[in-house]
């Protein structure tokens, strides 16, 4: 399958068949812009980030709210100022080739992700209490850093709050409401939030929820998918988007 070969909404707005997750997770570090040019390496044309803020409000590339399992130190990543967060190690883990990778600035990812002609799918996943605040701080620096004359990226959420920060600030942009399972209330919230599109947990995604995303008129993305074989019964029972920290296998299953 082609990497443009998307399914287009009514309005224009697609989902890629297959996108990055975390960058490429399975291929460099998560969510540092190695694991960004990997993503590009593969192949893709869209990648998935998240995005935290610091103690001093800076949006950085990080997923955890502890920082030990990427950089192996002490600490909590919303009481951590960005001088200090940037002076740790984010690569070593991964393997030695990634040693002195660093944590990204949200704005440096963005800069790479234009020089790499990927677009982006940034997850906003604030920290306890602080979901407005990320969102409000991650939105500014993605409308300052993306050429207005770019395809649009997409924001998304398991946050409803954020969602809804994103709705007010950034009603242009399309967003996505995540949850490891589909919400009895995911339509009234989807309709509320504005929405685009689903992100779900590929595992327990029935058919007949898919069939009702799809029916609605929302784009479905699974995530995340590393094995082939899931990847194409996904794919028959109506996902538009696969999010894997594999990109690259999961498109030769696809081709």
């Amino acid at each position: 399958m082609a990497k443009d070969a998307w399914h287009a909404d009514a309005s224009g707005f697609a989902l890629p068949p297959v996108m990055g997750h975390r960058g490429a997770a399975g291929l460099a570090p998560e969510n540092t812009l190695a694991g960004l040019r990997r993503a590009a390496q593969a192949g893709l044309a869209w990648v998935e980030f998240d995005v935290m803020l610091t103690r001093d409000a800076v949006p950085v590339l990080f997923h955890d709210d502890g920082l030990k399992r990427i950089t192996g130190q002490k600490g909590v990543t919303a009481e951590t100022d960005y001088a200090e967060l940037a002076a740790l190690d984010a690569g070593a883990w991964f393997g030695p080739a990634f040693a002195g990778e660093r944590v990204p600035r949200l704005s440096d990812a963005l800069a790479l992700l234009c020089d790499l002609g990927l677009r982006p799918n940034m997850e906003i996943k604030p920290t306890p209490g602080r979901d407005e605040e990320t969102a409000a701080a991650a939105l500014a620096v993605l409308k300052a850093a993306w050429p207005a004359a770019a395809p649009r990226p997409l924001v998304s959420s398991f946050s409803r709050t954020a969602l809804a920060v994103a709705r007010d600030l950034a009603p242009d942009l399309p967003r996505g409401l995540i949850a490891l399972r589909l919400p009895r209330d995911w339509r009234r919230t989807a309709e509320a939030h504005g929405c685009r599109t689903l992100h779900l947990a590929g595992r327990g995604l029935s058919t007949r929820q898919a069939q009702r995303i799809k029916a609605a008129g929302y784009g479905l993305a699974a995530f995340t998918i590393n094995d082939p074989a899931e990847a194409r019964g996904l794919v028959a029972r109506g996902v538009d988007c696969l999010i894997s920290d594999y990109p690259d296998r999961i498109l030769r299953a696809l081709a």
